[in-house]
């Protein structure tokens, strides 16, 4: 019998975070004395927004890692199958073990890592949760098809979304462009969350997500008129 949600979060929940914030991404790092580039994403991310839950990934990995499901209790939903992340089975024990060590030293020296610019997919994602909505959303390859033009997909953005959505929306495109990013850079990030048209002629990335926060920002309902 599978777990159930509340059981699962509470067993599993935040590991499932930590491995996930490894997919697509290498599992080791150069430097064995440093997490690798996946793990140093989540803790940088971790610390600004839920610094309390360092401690229970530390704990659920480190659980985890003591007692390894079997075969069995895998195939009947009772264990939570870690997903596979390019490591070999007889490793993951221990990896998970490394993860949790490197997690503790995070919380013992209190060394918060500053803010930076998202280094992996997900913490593009993890840190820029609303736009990766709007824009994977609204600006996927099928946009063309679906939108007269780009101002068309703002506006029905605008109209559908919810408002606290639409203003989270505008938070976040103001957070990103204090980034300060070369173009190449700004898309590199967009590609990441999911836009996969290029902005309007004659914008750039940058003064183009300026234009959507600026618009989302101030335009009212309509009514009709």
């Amino acid at each position: 019998m599978s777990m159930k949600a509340l059981e699962f979060d509470r067993r599993y929940g935040e590991l499932d975070v930590v491995v996930t914030a490894f997919v697509g991404q290498e599992p080791e790092s150069p430097d064995p004395d440093l997490p690798p580039p996946a793990l140093q994403a989540y803790l940088r991310h971790t610390w600004h927004t839920r610094p309390w839950a360092l401690a229970v990934a530390e704990q659920q990995l480190r659980e985890y890692a003591r007692n390894p499901p079997g075969r069995l209790r895998l195939r009947i939903g009772e264990f939570y199958p870690v997903p596979d992340i390019g490591l070999p089975e007889s490793r993951t024990q221990s990896w998970l073990s490394d993860m949790a060590d490197h997690i503790k030293r995070s919380i013992e020296s209190g060394d918060v890592p500053p803010p930076a610019t998202p280094q992996t997919h997900w913490e593009w994602h993890a840190r820029f949760g609303e736009l990766g909505q709007f824009l994977g959303g609204w600006f996927s390859q099928d946009m063309p098809d679906e939108f007269e033009d780009h101002d068309a997909a703002v506006r029905d953005y605008k109209e559908t979304a919810d408002g606290q959505l639409v203003a989270r929306l505008v938070g976040e495109i103001h957070e990103l462009l204090t980034f300060g990013l070369e173009e190449h850079e700004y898309v590199i990030g967009i590609a990441e969350l999911g836009m996969e048209v290029e902005p309007p002629r004659p914008h750039s990335v940058e003064s183009w997500l300026l234009t959507v926060a600026e618009f989302l920002a101030t335009a009212g309902p309509d009514y009709g008129k």
